[in-house]
């Protein structure tokens, strides 16, 4: 009997996760950690504190099914601050187990057997294996180097009388594409037009760099009615272990996302959302100065990985560089290059051929993902093991 026979068929395909993977093999080997994107340092103070406190009052036991007061009032504060986006804390705010839940329930409490979901590729590994889920298809529209773009064409052909959602990401994972006006009013245009359902995943929103702006599609004429908007404090704080995420809709949107929620996890977090609300009021200045932090990582990544030979595709946002190894591996096998650097220079990252659907993988095949959200000794000793790759022989 086979290893996955258990496993039904919706979800046979996807196996284990990279980051378990990737992860497994950064331990395994002593290697610097650059795959999964997760910080290592600690957030703000003030957060941190504020866990303990709600730890040490007791604050122990099962949250509200949508969340701490203190949490939905202080996303919608934020959504009013930063976005211009106005929401009921009680009626169209859902606290989730991160925003990998708060796409699942989306995803869960929206789709109906058959119905299909448009999105853009290269994508997180979540999004096709919720969509399977839910007993969705997924029709993924590729984006492409350097720039990364969507062609419109493309997109507009990958929507049927079948498709339900449109599922959008920016700032993007893995790619760090941040879409601009444009190519927004693109998307909602069609959204109206083919009268569609848009879930908006921008928990990257406050990670944006060389002056390039976030904007959440739900923003635009017409988009808020229809739009789930999707984030999380793990990005933003620091704390990716907490898993605290939320979704911001309309009440009836809101609902739907709650009666596939209430099944999964219920609550979760209880500690963790008043703290997760603490960092959410922060000043200005806290959110401007993590951007200015990790663009300089950013910088001192790519200038190491250009030295090391890569091409290197620059990031507008999120943790994350991606970059064509075929110069210094030219059969171009990101998998391959990825499971044997971590023994070859003792550095971990991530093959973009994941990211992508199982028809399109070989506009990924010779693209592998650095992340950066890790302390400057941390991307140094990374660069300095990299520095060598080229006269270390073939993967």
């Amino acid at each position: 009997m086979s290893s996955n026979s258990y496993v039904t068929s919706k979800l046979r395909e996807f196996g284990t996760t990279i980051f378990a993977e990737m992860s497994a093999l950064a331990v395994e080997t002593g290697a610097v950690n650059l795959g999964q994107g997760f910080p290592d340092y600690d957030g703000p103070h003030e957060v941190l504190d504020s866990a303990v406190d709600a730890i040490r009052s007791g604050q122990n036991q099962y949250p509200p099914g949508p969340g701490m007061p203190v949490l939905r009032e202080a996303v919608a504060e934020h959504q009013a601050r930063f976005w211009g986006l106005s929401y009921d804390p009680d009626t169209e705010v859902l606290i989730t187990a991160g925003a990998t839940e708060a796409l699942a329930a989306c995803l869960l409490g929206l789709l109906e057997t058959g119905d299909e979901v448009v999105l853009l590729e290269p994508m997180y590994d979540s999004y096709q294996a919720c969509i399977a889920m839910a007993g969705g298809v997924a029709r993924p529209v590729t984006l492409r180097p350097p720039d990364y773009g969507f062609d419109t064409d493309e997109l507009r052909a990958a929507i049927t009388d079948r498709t339900r959602i449109l599922l959008v990401n920016s700032p993007h994972n893995p790619t760090g594409k941040v879409l601009d006006d444009e190519q927004l009013r693109t998307l909602a245009e069609l959204a109206i037009e083919r009268d569609l359902i848009v879930v908006s995943d921008e928990v990257y929103e406050h990670l944006t760099y060389d002056g390039v702006q976030h904007r959440s599609i739900a923003t635009l004429p017409g988009m808020r009615e229809r739009t789930l908007v999707i984030s999380s404090g793990g990005k933003t704080f620091n704390t990716t272990g907490w898993k605290v995420g939320w979704i911001c809709a309309p009440a009836p949107l809101v609902s739907a996302a709650r009666s596939a929620k209430q099944f999964l996890t219920y609550v979760s977090s209880g500690p963790f959302q008043p703290a997760i609300a603490v960092g959410l009021r922060l000043p200005d200045s806290y959110f401007t100065d993590l951007a200015s932090d990790l663009q300089s990582k950013r910088d001192q990544l790519m200038s190491g990985l250009r030295t090391a030979g890569f091409e290197v595709f620059p990031p507008q946002g999120t943790y994350f560089v991606t970059v064509d190894i075929r110069a210094i591996d030219p059969e171009g096998d990101g998998y391959a290059f990825c499971r044997a650097l971590p023994k070859r220079c003792g550095v971990v990252a991530v093959p973009n051929v994941v990211f992508y659907d199982r028809e399109h993988r070989h506009e990924g095949q010779h693209l592998v993902r650095f992340a950066f959200c890790k302390r400057m000794t941390s991307i140094d000793e990374a660069v300095e093991r990299l520095s060598g790759l080229r006269t270390r022989g073939g993967s």
